[in-house]
């Protein structure tokens, strides 16, 4: 195997481990499984290649599926971010969250569709099996007023919608934890579509607050939390504003609570959503975090590139929303299979 090229069979190969485990990792298992001496540093040139390829071809190829493709009822769309470690030069000058005010990180924003017509023994909303798609990238979401084009990861977010059907399905949710800029894409893209903020990370600012008022690890801390969550739960929405404004007075982190509950108080109808049958929970959209970025992407000692990580981040995504078959498809149609 030449260094310069590798067969359509060979770069296949590299498609598979590239995206799934460390590129030396990869030069192992192409060893040890098919007998193919590739070195570690082209199995890397050659799956970041190949990520491109499937980058450019996420970006130039997203028709709605046919009309005779099933569409489920309620489809939800979540978005979220995550951070990757880089390379130095990569993060010189930004600022970040070090103590010095510097950044090791850039952040992946990741859009995944699924949905969720299965139940639980308890009647709660399931994933259902296949379902689940990925898009990310190291990507801006921001937008001024004066743009005249959406920010790069909104288009991503349009993309994907359209990818799978979003706007034909029955019900369409977004999903997120309360971020801004997921609701302001939300709102410019899919303004009829049912805005939920996440039951967990809600139920977490109430447990920081608990924790500022009365320290960690104690009773009254844990009771406080408890009681806010129930009323959330219940809907008892003005009750639990009327506490959280009483320590809002004296603790920054009440206060603070208090206007991310205020601005997102019709995303946290959760009695109205349970009743309509629909998921109150971003698990799917953290999971993706986990599985189309961390796990690859994360590892200890790993330091990446921009360039590098959405070339993988795309194989990745590719691969997991199934549809790395139908890009060799077409890549093998067209004959462009050079790296």
């Amino acid at each position: 195997m030449t260094e310069g090229s590798l067969s359509p069979g060979v770069l296949r190969m590299v498609g598979v481990v590239g995206p799934t485990v460390s590129f030396r990792e990869g030069h192992e298992l192409l060893h040890e499984l098919a007998g193919i001496e590739v070195s570690t540093k082209h199995v890397e040139r050659a799956a970041e290649t190949l990520g491109r390829k499937v980058a450019d071809d996420e970006r130039r190829i997203f028709d709605s599926p046919e009309p005779e493709i099933s569409i489920a009822p309620t489809l939800y769309l979540g978005m979220d971010g995550t951070g990757v470690p880089m390379r130095r030069s990569e993060v010189d000058g930004r600022p970040g969250k070090q103590p010095d005010g510097s950044s090791k990180t850039r952040e992946v924003k990741l859009c995944t569709v699924w949905s969720a017509e299965d139940r639980d023994p308890e009647g709660i909303p399931m994933r259902d099996k296949g379902s689940v798609s990925y898009s990310a990238a190291i990507e801006s979401a921001a937008t001024s007023d004066t743009d005249d084009i959406p920010s790069e990861f909104a288009q991503r977010v349009v993309r994907e919608a359209t990818r799978r059907g979003f706007d034909r399905a029955s019900r369409r949710v977004l999903i997120g934890d309360g971020a801004r800029w997921i609701w302001n894409i939300a709102d410019e893209f899919f303004p009829d579509a049912i805005q939920i903020v996440d039951l967990y990370h809600a139920k977490e600012h109430l447990y920081a607050v608990a924790k500022a008022i009365y320290g960690a690890g104690n009773d009254l801390s844990e009771e406080w939390a408890e009681k806010r969550c129930k009323e959330l739960d219940d809907g008892e929405f003005d009750s639990l504003l009327t506490k959280l404004r009483i320590h809002s007075k004296t603790q920054p982190d009440a206060a603070k609570c208090l206007n991310y509950f205020l601005r997102n108080r019709n995303r946290m109808n959760y009695p109205i959503f349970r009743a309509a049958g629909l998921s109150v929970g971003s698990g799917v959209v953290e999971a993706g975090c986990k599985r189309a970025i961390g796990a690859r992407l994360k590892s200890q000692g790993m330091h990446w590139s921009f360039s590098g990580a959405n070339a993988i981040i795309a194989l990745r995504c590719c691969r997991l929303s199934g549809r790395f078959d139908v890009f060799w498809k077409r890549q093998t149609v067209s004959c462009n299979l050079a790296v």
